[in-house]
Order: structure tokens, then C-alpha cells, then sequence
């Protein structure tokens, strides 16, 4: 039976906006199309991997508003266990302002709301409950840094393996990265956590990263570079893994998605190699129409891209 997968992290209620390409500062751009819907690092993940057909637990935050509510019934819909995430009184939901260019690239900023208020103490509150039997843990930083080195902690004490995203991109105590069994930046926040110049780097430059990334507390790295694949690096050696061939419409979701996938394969006995296919074969259908949680690929989807 696969493992259970818990989810600790962020609710935000995307807000998107399409437009032929993303403003530059002082520049207004008329907009094609618009739409709104669930989304937050935490909840793609864990909407995502229940999709895939994971068993999917999630925990975090939301405001005692209408977008609260929806967040909240839309993880439900997939089968994810929601018991853990839980309304603040008189308290804003999170929301992502997403522009999406024609290309399919996207600019992003964040407004916290609730998950600003999910704190170490309420971590600390409900891991007897939500921890026990979980396999693998999924976190990503749209929470406090306290709030997810509070996560990784009582991870580590149940067992179970860590996964970090280290998105948004920003600098991490060296405690996290000794707790963290695989970290999954891609190519801005390698950069960032490797204390360079944020960019696009090339797989040799990704492998050179993901080693200083070991060094640092990190059993495994894999750095997700988009159309090129990502490079893994465990077990002292390190390895590029190419994506699949396809259109991309919309990048928004790839990161999350394969993070879900990630972790739904290793909870069903994949090596990280076969794992980080399957992760890449889920992103790459996700990238393929518009959104984030309704960009999540099905199983089947996914399963059919392996020809």
C-alpha cells in the first residue's frame, strides 16, 4: 500500500490574468483573459498528488471567508483529508496575483493572509494527529520559516521523509537543510540558496549547485530546469534526466505538480530516478492548458506520456 503523503503548507486563492506578455515596471498591458481559482504551493501539491492517486493529508490555514471556504472543498473533492486545515476568525485568505504571458511564462506576487498566521505552535498542536503515519512530508516556504522548520522537525521525529521546495526563493537556516531528505529547487532558487546571482543555469552548472546544496544538509537535490529536465544528485553522484517534448501553455503548475508527483511515486517504492521521470511526465501535462489545481494531471495522463 502506498504511503500516506502529508501536505504542510499554503492556501491562496489564485487570481490570473493573460495578457500577449508580462508588464514591465510602469507599463499597463491589456489583458486577454481572466480567471480565478484555488491554488497555493500547498495545495497544488496536495491537490496534485491526489489526482495522481495518492493518499493525501493536508494542513495549513485559511481565512473565515468565502475563498477559504472553496479552497478548502476543492482539496475535499480529490480525496484529500482537510481535517487539518483550518479557518481563522476574522482573517483574509491568502491570494496569488498571477500574469500569465502568451508564452507561456508568469509573474507572481503573493499576499499571505491566513498563512502568515499558521504558526510553529499549531504545527506543534496537531502532530500527534496529522504526523503519526505519515511516509513523506511536503513543504514549501509561502509559510513562515519557523512554521516549516517546526514541520520538518516533527516529520523527522515520525519517520517520515522529507520534501522541500524551497519556492518562494530565499535564503534557509542551516537547521532545514539538515532535516530535509530531498530538496527541489529549480533554476532561481538554486541560485539563490547557492548565494549567486539568480538566472538560468545550464545541467553541468545545476549538478555543480546541487553538490554545494548536499554540503550544506541536503541528502538529495534535484533541481528542476524546466524544458531541460532536471538534475539529480544523491548518493554522491549526480545526473541530468531530460523532460518529455511539449507545448507549454502555461508553466505556472509545473513545479508543484512535479513535486506531487515526487512524492506519490516514492510512496509507492520508486527509486528517486524512476521517480523523478514520473515527476517530470506529470509537469509536463500539467504545462500543456491553463491554471494550476485544474492544470493537475490524472494518472492515466500521466501513464500514457511513458508510451
Amino acid at each position: 500500500m502506498a504511503g500516506k503523503i502529508l501536505v504542510v503548507g499554503s492556501l491562496n486563492m489564485d487570481l490570473v490574468g493573460c495578457a500577449s506578455r508580462i508588464p514591465v515596471a510602469g507599463e499597463t498591458v491589456t489583458g486577454r483573459a481572466f480567471f480565478d481559482e484555488p491554488g497555493g504551493k500547498g495545495a497544488n501539491q496536495a491537490y496534485a498528488a491526489a489526482r495522481l492517486g495518492g493518499k493525501v493529508a493536508m494542513l495549513g490555514r485559511v481565512g473565515s471567508d468565502d475563498y477559504g471556504r472553496r479552497m478548502r472543498g476543492n482539496l475535499e473533492r480529490v480525496g484529500c483529508d482537510v481535517s487539518g486545515v483550518m479557518p481563522i476568525p476574522n482573517c483574509a485568505s491568502g491570494i496569488a496575483l498571477i500574469f500569465v504571458a502568451d508564452s507561456g511564462q508568469n509573474s507572481i506576487i503573493i499576499v499571505p493572509g491566513a498563512n502568515g498566521r499558521f504558526s510553529p505552535e499549531d504545527v506543534e498542536a496537531a502532530a500527534q494527529e496529522h504526523f503519526r503515519d505519515a511516509a513523506l512530508v511536503l513543504l514549501q516556504l509561502e509559510n513562515p520559516v519557523a512554521t516549516v522548520v517546526a514541520a520538518a522537525r516533527a516529520a523527522r521525529r515520525a519517520g517520515a521523509s522529507v520534501i522541500l521546495d524551497p519556492a518562494p526563493a530565499q535564503t534557509l537556516p542551516d537547521e532545514l537543510f539538515h532535516l530535509v531528505d530531498v530538496l527541489t529547487p529549480n533554476e532561481t532558487e538554486a541560485t539563490v540558496l547557492a548565494g549567486l546571482p539568480p538566472g538560468r543555469v545550464d545541467p553541468p552548472h545545476a549538478m555543480a549547485i546541487a553538490h554545494s546544496l548536499q554540503e550544506r544538509g541536503a541528502r538529495a537535490v534535484i533541481v528542476k530546469l524546466g524544458e531541460q529536465g532536471c538534475v539529480l544528485a544523491a548518493e554522491g553522484a549526480a545526473r541530468r534526466l531530460p523532460a518529455p517534448r511539449v507545448e507549454a501553455v502555461d508553466t505556472t503548475a509545473a513545479g508543484d505538480v512535479f513535486n506531487a508527483g515526487l512524492a506519490v511515486a516514492l510512496g509507492e517504492g520508486m527509486d528517486l530516478v524512476q521517480a523523478c521521470q514520473f515527476a517530470s511526465r506529470a509537469a509536463a501535462v500539467s504545462v500543456t492548458r491553463m491554471g494550476t489545481q485544474i492544470a493537475a494531471p490524472t494518472r492515466d495522463e500521466v501513464d500514457a506520456l511513458a508510451g
